[in-house]
This record gives C-alpha cells, sequence and structure tokens, in this order.
C-alpha cells in the first residue's frame, strides 16, 4: 500500500499546528524500526482504549511503515 504524498503533508501540516505531536513524531520516527513497531503497538493499545477514530489508528499503523517515517522524519526534522 502506497502513502500518499497528500497523506504525509495531512500528517505534517497537523505537525505544524501542535507542538507536542510535531515532538512525538520525531521522536516516533527517529526509531529503529522493531522499536518503532513496539512503542506503536503501546500507543495504538492506548489509542484503542480511548475510542479514538479510525483515521487516528490509520496513522498509527502508517507509521510502522519505514517509507512514512523516513519521508516524515525529512520534513519534520530531527528530535530535538
Amino acid at each position: 500500500m502506497m502513502v500518499s504524498e497528500e497523506y504525509i503533508d495531512t500528517i505534517v501540516a497537523v505537525a505544524e499546528r501542535d507542538a507536542s505531536i510535531a515532538r512525538v513524531l520525531r521522536e516516533i520516527c527517529a526509531l529503529e524500526a522493531s522499536v518503532r513497531d513496539s512503542a506503536l503497538d503501546l500507543v495504538g493499545v492506548h489509542l484503542r482504549t480511548q475510542a479514538r477514530a479510525a483515521d487516528v489508528l490509520e496513522c498509527v499503523q502508517a507509521l510502522r511503515r519505514d517509507d512514512v517515517a523516513r519521508r516524515l522524519a525529512a520534513r519534520l526534522g530531527p528530535p530535538g
């Protein structure tokens, strides 16, 4: 499944409006793939207990992909 540039643009736009989201995304995208998967497992469980919208859970799934993480990291910059 290809993640469109529009999807990446949307995630970046949200991050640009909320510094806390940007900070978390930078940290997650900087993790090695297996560590990122484990972290996102925990995030997913937490979000499901909070009955979050399907699009939020889809975003968590997309972040598992190396290509998505690389593209976001390139746009958001390194963790700080």
